[in-house]
């Protein structure tokens, strides 16, 4: 039997074991890591903050037009820059800085809003440029940010090495708290619920949407008794300790939208993507090389034709798609029961044609499948070694109001600095247990498009859609395994680099790194 200190020789140290320490690595697991949704072009300079001032502190950014033309080597401004789509941002401030003094007042734990810019190299590679962390004003001192930068110098480097833990903190928490339980368990939630209470089991659309809510609720309801609950796993881990889940809650009311689950207007709403009818699936990435849109972009296209093919089958004319009372009545409850807060939101489609049908329904298929995918079953894969995907800050930068004992002491030991800054022992050790469980395919897994449900077996129509269906995601997996030997795709192959298999349909039992499964199931 594989024990877990066996199992931490699987993870990204066993391809690299210095990878967390580097600056490429640091940008590529932006793109193909796993959380790859939530870094953005850059697309109004300088940076700013949409947080009251008065409050908070300068909302203008302290990354500088200089700074970040000398980091570029003086050969293209900051405009060209833009105007080329070469910089972008991993952007936690307005997300964090709320919190942030709240935090503070917790034991075994720091905070700050934090801003990581990124240059686009030809080999479609991210450099990380500058990072910005900021403290709101307090106790009657004003805002405090400092930008740090890659350095040539011993106490530059180490100032940097701290930073980026910093920042890893921030996303493995956002990851966590947004990307993947908000984002795919949290807010499936409603669509289960309004499936069971409008639809009949005999209703064609809960056929369709049955094989994807498998397991959902009672893995919720574990992970609200041990993980999100009070004093609970989540909360010792990570750095927003018992603000963890308000500040999910947060997220939900200041970022969530309907419309921007489907993977296309979520490429498009970051600037990773623009329409373009000539291009495959209908966008052109902003960067060629980027792992969750290209494999994410099959997945989404081939549950769109299957969705496409089984709800015209059924609803070949508008007419029928409005006259479905169950069908109506399950919309108006995900709408304004279910996602009540945002009742009133402009966005939400409406449910009138059998395209709006297919465009609410290949949503609600992609989060619970292949989302969820790109989202959990890299964990442990990632974050097994913490360094490389820190959950906790424990410490301040020693630039942050230094006195002289700290100043010499940074100066002296400056390792012991970045030590104390990771996560504790007991942190590091409970949280990776609970990464390799949720990394972890059962036996039963039941993986998207792998077996016809019972009752289409009689209807030659659905058999031949779904078959259809699971043919060319058989012919995905071998799309991406050719992409994962393409020297070209520098995020995804080299020497030490850690293949994107995340959307690879298709798994064998255990922590593989890859596999979709039909629903939520862990």
């Amino acid at each position: 039997m594989m024990t877990l200190s066996t199992k931490l020789m699987l993870v990204i140290i066993a391809e690299n074991k210095f990878a967390w320490l580097s600056d490429a690595e640091f940008g590529r697991q932006t793109l193909a890591g796993v959380n790859p949704c939530s870094i953005k072009l850059v697309t109004e300079w300088p940076l700013k903050s949409k947080l009251d001032p008065k409050v908070y502190g300068p909302a203008e950014s302290a990354i500088t037009k200089e700074l970040v033309e000398e980091e570029i080597g003086g050969f293209m401004t900051v405009e060209q820059a833009m105007k080329e789509k070469k910089l972008f941002v991993l952007d936690y401030h307005d997300l964090l800085m709320p919190y942030v003094n709240k935090v503070r007042e917790l034991e075994g734990t720091t905070l700050y809003g934090s801003r990581t810019l990124f240059f686009l190299m030809p080999n479609s590679m991210l450099r990380p440029l500058a990072i910005e962390l900021t403290r709101p004003p307090v106790d009657g001192k004003p805002q405090w940010r400092q930008v740090i930068k890659q350095s040539w110098g011993a106490t530059g480097l180490w100032l940097w090495m701290l930073a980026k833990a910093h920042v890893l903190a921030h996303d493995t928490t956002c990851h966590e708290l947004v990307s993947h339980w908000l984002r795919t368990h949290c807010c499936t939630e409603p669509y289960i619920i309004a499936t069971n209470r409008q639809l009949s089991a005999m209703h064609p659309i809960y056929r369709l949407l049955h094989p994807h809510l498998r397991y959902t609720m009672a893995m919720n309801a574990l992970g609200r008794e041990v993980l999100i609950n009070a004093n609970g796993l989540v909360e010792i881990a990570f750095t927003p300790g018992k603000y963890s889940i308000e500040l999910s809650s947060f997220a939900y009311d200041e970022l969530w939208q309907f419309d921007l689950q489907a993977l296309p207007a979520d490429l498009i709403s970051r600037g990773m993507a623009v329409e373009d009818p000539t291009a495959p699936h209908g966008l052109k990435l902003t960067i060629e090389d980027y792992p969750y849109a290209n494999d994410g972009l099959l997945i989404w296209d081939c549950i769109k034709e299957w969705v496409t093919d089984y709800v015209t089958y059924y609803y070949p004319e508008a007419s029928l798609v409005q006259a479905d009372n169950e069908l109506q009545a399950w919309w108006t409850e995900i709408r304004t029961v279910g996602h009540g807060d945002k009742k009133d939101e402009p966005w939400w489609p409406e449910l009138k044609t059998p395209e709006d049908l297919i465009g609410i329904l290949t949503i609600i298929i992609w989060v619970a499948s292949g989302l969820h995918a790109a989202v959990n079953f890299g964990q442990f894969d990632f974050g097994g070694y913490f360094p490389n995907r820190p959950t906790s800050a424990r410490t301040r930068m020693p630039t942050e109001d230094p006195n002289d004992e700290e100043k010499n002491r940074f100066l002296e030991k400056p390792e012991e600095f970045l030590l104390e800054c990771f996560p504790s022992q007991l942190q590091a050790v409970s949280f990776t247990a609970v990464q390799d469980i949720l990394s972890n395919h059962s036996p039963d897994e039941e993986y998207i498009g792998e077996q016809i449900q019972p009752y289409w077996e009689e209807d030659k129509v659905i058999t031949g859609a779904f078959e259809r269906f699971s043919g060319r995601l058989k012919q995905i997996e071998g799309i991406i395994d050719a992409r994962n030997v393409d020297s070209k795709l520098m995020n995804r192959v080299g020497a030490g680099v850690v293949p994107y298999e995340l959307l690879k349909p298709f798994s064998e039992p255990g922590v593989t790194g890859m596999g979709i499964p039909n629903s939520i199931s862990i």
